[in-house]
């Protein structure tokens, strides 16, 4: 139970390390100097930003994702998983109870996003072209995180998995802002990027652009 305690305290002391990390990563960005925009707004950057956010985030709104619907919605439950379980690891660490109604639907969402985790995993290995476009960060984060999932379940049918779910909770909390699991955190960053940027240009309302000459 002591050791136990005290990977708790590791779980919280590496999601601190990993969120100074990633806020020194967001720095180094702004560092970059950004040109001025000379060009008058055609649209409005807010609706930019709402609709980056929204209806740009279906799949018949972006071509990579309505070419492979399955795998679009693989992403989804597999990112949804993970979610529910880094929720469910908050609570248990602050030993915060776990609302009755909210256990189910958390074992099932953290199973789905599972198999969809072990699914992505196996396509990358057999089809050739994703096999040749990755490199060893991905087979590392997919399992880090595919492991994190399934002592995750296992820890909310039977507590005597916890110590083993906190070593694999550091493992893979530590190791989002040295790989691809920082996408969880710069996703959002980069999407609100997007969006000002094109909402300001009115991409995305349709609107017809008179040109001055």
């Amino acid at each position: 139970m002591e050791m136990e305690k005290i990977l708790g305290y590791g779980v919280i002391l590496s999601l601190c390390v990993t969120f100074l990390a990633l806020c020194v990563l967001i720095k180094r960005t702004l560092s970059f100097t950004t040109k001025r925009e000379f060009a008058v707004p055609q649209g409005n950057w807010k609706k930019g930003v709402v609709y980056a956010f929204g209806k740009g985030m279906m799949p018949w709104e972006k071509e990579s994702a309505r070419k492979h619907i399955f795998t679009y919605f693989a992403g989804f439950l597999y990112h949804f998983g993970i979610f529910s379980a880094l929720i469910i690891l908050i609570l248990t660490v602050f030993a915060l109870p776990v609302t009755p109604w909210a256990v189910l639907p958390s074992k099932i969402l953290i199973a789905l996003g599972l198999l969809c985790g072990i699914g992505l995993f196996i396509k990358r290995i057999l089809i050739d072209h994703m096999r040749q476009i990755s490199c060893l960060d991905d087979y590392v984060a997919n399992f880090l995180v595919d492991m994190f999932l399934v002592l995750s379940f296992l820890t909310m049918n039977s507590p005597g998995f916890r110590t083993i779910l906190y070593i694999s909770a550091i493992a893979m909390i530590l190791y989002i802002p040295l790989g691809k699991i920082r996408h969880c955190f710069f996703f959002f960053y980069s999407r609100f990027l997007f969006g000002r940027f094109f909402g300001r240009r009115g991409v995305f309302h349709g609107k017809k652009v008179q040109m001055k000459v």
